[in-house]
């Protein structure tokens, strides 16, 4: 499916949603070695887990939210909120002010609307984009998020480190202009069935609450979905620790690290700069094949790609707290990356061949526990290299791996099993 040929909802959200993540991630990378300096690494981590935990709740609303009210509606609101957060971030993070529990009380909230915004933007693809060619779309996404992987980063560098509350204004704004851009130019694709099935509004909060409740007990009957929910949120005890334990890991373990090594160009790297080297190194990959891994995958079976890309991230986690040059870092990096790409688009597709019309936005919104809850606990891993050391934390992590494919595989087992009925 040609760029030229997508939904133009599709069309504006790529460009706005790219700018946004370049602006996130010229401060995020940095912030789990600022909040542990500014908490210590104990508290850092409990901070990270209260955040994440309020982010779960609001994922799970915002994909109810999403089928019930809009896919535009939710996500202009969530634009709005994530503004917000970033602008207090901003203005507890200047100098006249410094108060680092305020600027992490913004964070949290940005990362809460972000957790209400993405729902609804996963229904929307599934909603204007045929089955065969969803894929390709969300892996186009996926590349677009990993471009800002790359240039992010880099600007931070210059600019975060500096002058952090200007570069945390500037992501407020936009996501408030972002939101006025979707408001005038997004149409609404929610399916007519999307809305109160019974056409009706539950007029007091309680029994709206507990309807929703009951939607979402619905999807976990589904025990296959169930099962790739929770391999899911095992696996990303792995993939989480990209921006958690590896910064913290590198700054802690490389005081300097040779590129070219006895050669005549010596060129250092601190720790810190490495991982900003190895950050970029995994968006660069990401942005260039993407689509082509995407597409090699797309000829085999899910169980290989899911299986398979588990005991990836469980190799390259593991030797990578077993590397002390430049070039071991690197290559263990490629080869996380690997595992990143091989199932970036085909783990969307899975839930939009699960999930009914009319519940694609709570289906998205549940599948994304594996990213909500999995980052909801991921950051225990930095408290846990403090008091086990680096080396049982990054063997640990590699445990979580293979028990994920062995996860998978046994949903597989059940997803391929032919039903009573025929």
């Amino acid at each position: 499916m040609k760029l030229k040929d997508w939904d133009l909802n599709l069309k504006i959200r790529l460009g706005g949603e790219t700018a946004a993540n370049i602006l996130f991630w010229t401060f995020f990378p940095y912030l789990s070695i600022s909040f542990s300096e500014s908490f210590g690494k104990s508290w850092a981590g409990v901070l990270l887990v209260l955040s994440q935990v309020v982010s779960v709740f609001a994922n799970l609303l915002g994909g109810y939210c999403a089928d019930r009210f809009g896919r535009k509606k939710m996500m202009v609101i969530a634009s709005v909120g994530q503004g917000g957060g970033y602008g207090i971030f901003a203005l507890a993070s200047t100098p006249w002010l410094d108060l680092p529990a305020v600027g992490f009380a913004g964070f949290a909230i940005a990362s809460l609307f972000g957790s209400i915004y993405w729902p609804a933007s996963q229904a929307m693809v599934a909603d204007v984009v045929p089955e065969k060619e969803q894929s390709a779309v969300f892996a186009i996404f996926y590349t677009s998020s990993n471009i800002a992987v790359v240039i992010g980063p880099l600007l931070g560098s210059l600019l975060y480190v500096n002058y952090p509350s200007a570069v945390l204004g500037a992501a407020g704004l936009f996501c408030v202009l972002l939101a006025l851009l979707l408001s005038r130019k997004l149409t609404e694709t929610r399916p007519s069935g999307g809305a109160d099935p019974a056409g009706r509004r539950e007029a007091v909060w309680y029994r709206a609450v507990w309807t929703q409740l009951s939607e979402y007990r619905v999807i976990a009957s589904d025990r296959v979905f169930l099962l790739y929910v929770v391999a899911g949120v095992v696996l990303s005890q792995t993939f989480m620790q990209l921006d958690l334990l590896f910064p913290v890991f590198l700054k802690d373990t490389v005081s300097a690290v040779s590129v070219f090594p006895g050669g005549s160009w010596n060129l250092q790297l601190s720790g810190e700069r490495l991982f900003g080297f190895l950050l970029s190194e995994n968006g660069l990959l990401v942005a260039l094949f993407t689509v082509l891994v995407t597409r090699w995958m797309n000829g085999l079976r899910d169980r290989y790609v899911f299986i398979g890309s588990s005991l990836v991230y469980a190799a390259s986690i593991f030797l990578f707290g077993q590397m002390s040059t430049f070039w071991g870092f690197a290559a263990m990096m490629a080869l996380f990356t690997l595992g990143e790409l091989m199932s970036a688009g085909p783990q969307q597709t899975f839930i939009a061949r699960l999930a009914p019309d009319h519940m694609r936005g709570q289906y998205y919104a549940a599948g994304s526990l594996r990213y909500t809850l999995g980052r909801t606990i991921a950051p225990l891993s930095i408290p846990l290299s403090e008091g086990i050391g680096y080396t049982p934390t990054f063997g640990l992590l590699a445990v979580l791996s293979i028990v994920s494919a062995l996860l998978y595989h046994l949903m597989f087992n059940w997803h391929e099993k032919p039903s009573p009925a025929s």
